[in-house]
Order: structure tokens, then sequence, then C-alpha cells
């Protein structure tokens, strides 16, 4: 569809993406041009994220400000499907257009499809911009009066969902059919739509006919698009399609170690353990920092640095231990830590583990022979590491980028982020980190801070004197205490340079069983601003900031984290912010963030309240070895003052990820 999401030209379809779909769209069609991401986060539920560039306006009513600079737009649409197709029911969808913001193209909508050999029929009902041509009466109308007329403009400023506008005024029927061709790469499309086209945000345009037709040719995961629109407008468009469930990358990598014929060591005394320490590290991706074995069972402290898959990193490790150890070893223990607090015990029954990875029992079933648990006291007295101090150093790319601007679109910041530290013994360090910027256009920036008044504190709106300093700058320096309290229940304080634009002292506590869908942390946080001037010197502006967190990953949603912060963000304002993730089987978690304080939309400023959205993409799919860690590429459409909370250098939900994993 031109404006993205499933659909046949300008009307969306009942249709849904394969689950797991995203879909990077590129349209254009005279007056607009259209980039839009849309994703099939569920099989019933489908979300598009869109930019408009309106050519025939100006980015705003200053022409000075403006420039040459066209006018942007962001939209959302949300599509969830109440009835799935049947073999005489038709697939039954409603749908949100542009829900949030400015509303160019607001509108709600009902579509049917049903399939007929190659072709697949269309019919709905469109309220907002697909019912202008208003040739049906609503129907919500016989209901309430209120339902006859829709609200003008949009509320707050800008960027609320505007509840009160929906199902209302103008309906409208809309249709059409796709005919897919003997040619299985080439599709047919026609559509008869419901908008008039007399109340765009371009204008006026001309509609010289309801019909829209074109094709779609299909060429490995790309859709190139001709279309011939109104009965007088060409309009052409390109998309990458791929899966984020199925997608990945081709590995090097050893297989996992057969024990079937393998001899292992006739007692403990004999056992190599150089070999066997350099095969846990080669095929296992097992470090190992510290061992206890004795007669009955042997422990391994260690870290996973390889496997991101619990599961596959247990088995690989079982297979090894199961190959090099004595029989009479009954239990194998791998403890693995995080900055030398231990985490998790991963138990193995030794016994069964021998049988099932050797294909001994019927139907082997490998997770059967092992469990995992907190570790117990008695193995946080026996751990004695090699090391408990000592330096390190480390480099990773960052990426920062912003939409929408007056000077351009398309901001961006590509750099790299060095880090080193100092570790003293098992729970304090100290870490700093220094930003080069190798690449940007930021130097575009017109203005620094924005002239509107506003009743918050400027704790976020000063981005701009932040990220233009110059190629190096010092993003964090700060010392951190972390420990573990008892079983489930872990802490840490804080203090230093804490982000690019605060500094202070902290500290947080956080309950997390092993493999349990619920954890719950407190932080409480005093911070002063930074100086954008002077980066080691502060601004007046000092306040408290903190909150009491649940994370929670409803059965009902699978493979879903649910995330609620309440307390004082930093502007000092109070309320709450959710977090929403899905996690795809290659790894990729999709996420959105919103805030809802105390602060009205007046008081907010542009986009009314805080919000935004994030793609975190495992490394492991960018490389041929198998590798843990990721990288996060955030879009925040309008980040103002209010709803801001504190970017902690230390987060105990990180420090812990692997007692249930989420990211991993």
């Amino acid at each position: 569809m031109v404006q993205g999401g499933v659909g046949l030209w300008q009307t969306p379809t009942a249709r849904m993406m394969p689950e797991g779909s995203l879909s990077v769209n590129y349209t254009d069609n005279n007056e607009y041009r259209f980039w839009s991401v849309s994703m099939q986060l569920f099989p019933w539920m489908e979300a598009t994220a869109r930019y408009t560039d309106v050519r025939t306006r100006l980015y705003s009513q200053v022409d000075s400000f403006s420039g040459d600079q066209t006018l942007k737009d962001k939209g959302l649409d949300v599509k969830f499907r109440l009835w799935e197709e049947s073999y005489y029911l038709p697939d039954i969808s409603l749908g949100l257009r542009d829900f949030g913001g400015t509303g160019f193209f607001e509108s709600e909508f009902i579509s049917a499809s049903k399939s007929v050999g190659p072709f697949d029929f269309h019919a709905g009902l469109g309220w907002g911009y697909l019912g202008h041509h208003n040739d049906i009466t609503n129907p919500f109308c016989e209901v309430r009066d209120s339902f006859c007329e829709r609200p003008e403009g949009f509320s707050g400023r800008g960027g609320k969902v505007d509840y009160q506008n929906f199902f209302k005024g103008p309906t409208a029927f809309f249709g059409g059919v796709e005919y897919q061709t003997p040619w299985q790469n080439l599709a047919l499309k026609a559509e008869y739509e419901g908008n008039n086209y007399e109340f765009d945000r371009a204008g006026p345009l001309e509609q010289d006919s309801r019909w829209n037709i074109g094709a779609v040719y299909r060429w490995n995961n790309f859709d190139f698009s001709l279309n011939y629109q109104r009965g007088n407008t060409i309009g052409f468009g390109v998309s990458y399609n791929l899966n984020m469930h199925t997608i990945k990358q081709v590995k090097i990598d050893r297989e996992p170690r057969d024990i079937v014929g393998a001899t292992p060591s006739a007692d403990v005394a004999s056992i190599n353990r150089k070999r066997l320490y350099n095969d846990l590290v080669r095929r296992g991706g097992y470090f190992i920092n510290d061992t206890v074995i004795d007669d009955k069972q042997a422990t391994f402290y260690g870290v996973q640095t390889s496997y991101r898959d619990a599961d596959e990193a247990t088995e690989r490790v079982g297979r090894i231990l199961a190959s090099e150890l004595p029989a009479s070893i009954t239990e194998y223990h791998i403890v693995e830590h995080q900055g030398n607090i231990l985490m998790l015990d991963t138990v193995i029954d030794a016994k069964a583990f021998r049988e099932h990875a050797s294909y001994s029992v019927p139907e082997p079933d490998i997770s059967s022979t092992y469990r995992r648990v907190s570790p117990t006291d008695e193995q946080v007295e026996a751990f004695a590491p090699n090391r408990t101090s000592g330096a390190f150093l480390s480099s990773k790319f960052f990426w920062t980028q912003s939409f929408g601007n007056p000077e351009d679109f398309y901001l961006y910041q590509l750099g790299i982020l060095t880090t080193a530290g100092y570790k003293f013994n098992r729970q304090l360090g100290i870490f700093g980190s220094v930003r080069t910027t190798l690449l940007d256009n930021f130097d575009k920036f017109n203005y620094k801070v924005d002239k509107e008044q506003t009743v918050l504190p400027r704790v976020r709106t000063q981005v701009r004197e932040y990220v233009t300093q110059g190629t190096f700058t010092m993003d964090t320096a700060y010392a951190v205490w972390t420990d573990r309290l008892s079983e489930d229940w872990y802490y840490q304080a804080y203090g230093g340079y804490l982000e690019t634009m605060f500094g202070g002292v902290g500290g947080e506590v956080l309950y997390r069983p092993v493999d349990s869908r619920f954890a719950f942390g407190v932080d409480v946080n005093y911070v002063k601003q930074r100086s954008f001037e002077d980066m080691t010197s502060f601004f007046d502006y000092e306040t408290f900031t903190g909150f009491a967190t649940a994370y929670w990953r409803p059965e009902f949603l699978p493979d879903t984290q649910l995330k609620i912060s309440a307390g004082q963000f930093l502007a000092k304002d109070r309320g709450v912010n959710i977090d929403f993730a899905k996690r795809f089987d290659s790894g990729i978690v999709v996420g959105a963030f919103a805030s809802f304080s105390n602060v009205s939309a007046e008081e907010y400023g542009e986009g009314s309240f805080t919000k935004g959205f994030y793609l975190s993409i495992p490394f492991d799919l960018f490389v041929l070895k198998p590798a843990k860690g990721r990288g996060q590429f955030p879009w925040i459409p309008i980040a103002r003052d209010g709803g801001q909370m504190l970017i902690r250098p230390s987060q105990l939900i990180g420090t812990t990820e692997i007692r249930s994993p989420f990211y991993e």
C-alpha cells in the first residue's frame, strides 16, 4: 500500500503479513512522498510508522526558518484482525490510520477480504480521510448524534490519540481486487476508494476517477510497484521485506561434541584439565574463572561469551564435560557470573545427560536433564576466581539519528564509544567512556535551543548543545558497587558522570528469581545537570529522580515483556513510564515506550507526551561466528522535557539478564 501496511493502493485490506514480517517502504505519487516501516508483531496485529513529505508545503510558515525544506509529518497506523478467513467467511480487520499527532490522514476502517482462486476480493467502510466521499450514512450516527460530525484539528500539542474522533463524520465504501497472474512474480491490483481529496494537507487535489490501478513485481525480498491514481497521477514505490522470526546468519562453527564412543577420565586425578578448559572455550564458548571438582560433583564458575541460546550453550558445555569427566561424578554445576557476582547455577544430571546426549533413550530430550537455580551460599563462599581486579578497555560503534528536522529530514552521527575501567575487587569498579565522532551532519543545526517558553526545566531540549561540542566528548565517568543480597536479591550503588547530560549518585535494589516471568526493582538518584560548555562542570539545576519498576512477561502474549516504572522524572514531574517489547525467534526485539506524567499536553509542548520506539538487534546476525551482545536503534519522534528518565549507565535488570533471559 502507498502509505505502508498491507493493502491495495490507497485503501487497506483485512490481510496480514506472516508473523514477524518487517517491510521497509518508499513510495512517490507527485504531491507526497512516503517513507514507512510496517511490522507484523502478532498474527493478529500489524503496526506501521510513517513519515510523509508534503511537496507543496514548506516546513513552517516562516520562510527563513524553513529554507527549502518541505513539510514533514509523522504518522502511526495499527490494524487488528477480528476474524480469520475460513472456507465460507472472509478475513475481517479493524484499523486506525494516523491515529496520533496532527492527523494528516486520520481515519478508521473495517475491511473484509476473501480469496477465490487467483483473485483476492476486498471491501470495507472508511471514516475520516478514507470516508470523505460520504456516499453512505455513518451507521454509528443512527446510535448517537455525536457520531454525525467529525471534530476538526487535533488535541493537545499533537502526538495524542484523538479518541473523540473515532468512527465519526463522513463514511464511504471502498474495495477492490488483487489478481495473482500465472507469472508468480507479478500481481495486478485495482481499487475503488472512498476519499475525494478535497481536504488533503497538500491542498485540494483533482480526482478524475475513484478507481486506482497498478501492478506489483516481486524480486527476491523486494517489491516494485507502479500505479495510476485518481485518473491523472502516476505513482511508484519499492519495498524491502524480511521476516524477523526466520532471518539468520550462516555460521562457521564446530558441531557440538559427539559423546558416542567417548572415553572419559578414569578418576578425578587423571582429568586432563588443560584440554578440558581449552575445549570449554573453543567449543562451548565458556570461559572458566574457577573450578571445584570432587568425586561426586564438578562445579565450573565462568562466563558464556558465544551462544545466546541458553539451551544450546548448556548442551555444548555438557557434552564436553560428559566426554572428559569420570562417570563417578553425578552432577555438573555450570555457575555463571557477571562481574564476579554469581548469577546462575545450571545443574546437570550427569547420568541422564549422557543417556540423552548419546541417544541411548527413546525420544531424547537434553533439556530435561538439567535445571536452572540460584547459586547457593556455599557456592558463593567457595568461589575463588584467579583475578578479582584489573583494567580493561573496549570499543564499539555508536549511531545517533534524528528524523524530520527543519534543517534536514535526516540528521546522523556515527562514531566510536571507547570504554575503559578498573575493577578493584568483585564488587567495586570505576568506568568511563569517551565518544569520538567520525561522521555526522549535525553542523546543519540552525539553532541550538528552541525559543519556545516552557514551564519545565530544560532537562532534554538542549540536546543540540550537547551533541555539537566537538570530536571528542566525555560520555560517562563513574564508580559502581554491585553485590548479591540473598538468593534472588541484588543491589548496587553508583556515582559520577552518569550520562551525557547528568551526573550524581544513586542506588538500586532488584528482586529477580531465576526464570521467573516477574521481577521488581527500585532506584533512587540525586543528580545535577552537566554543563555543555565544560563537560566536567555542572549547571545549577539539581533534582531527585527514581522509580519503582515492575517487569512482567504475560503468558497470554508469548515472547513479550512489559515494564512499568512509577516515580519522579528528571524535570520533577511525576508519573508512569510504560515499555512494551516483543522478541522474535532471531533475537530481534521491537519495543515501544511512553511516559505519562502530571504535566499537561500544553505544558509539555509539541508532541504532548514522551514516546518512542526502538529496535534491538543481536550482533550474532552480522558475524560468521556465534556471538553475544546487541545494538539498539531508537526512534524518538519528538523529545521534550516532560516524562524524561535518567539514562543510568549500570542497571541491574541488564546485569542479571542471564537469570531470566529475554534479550539474550
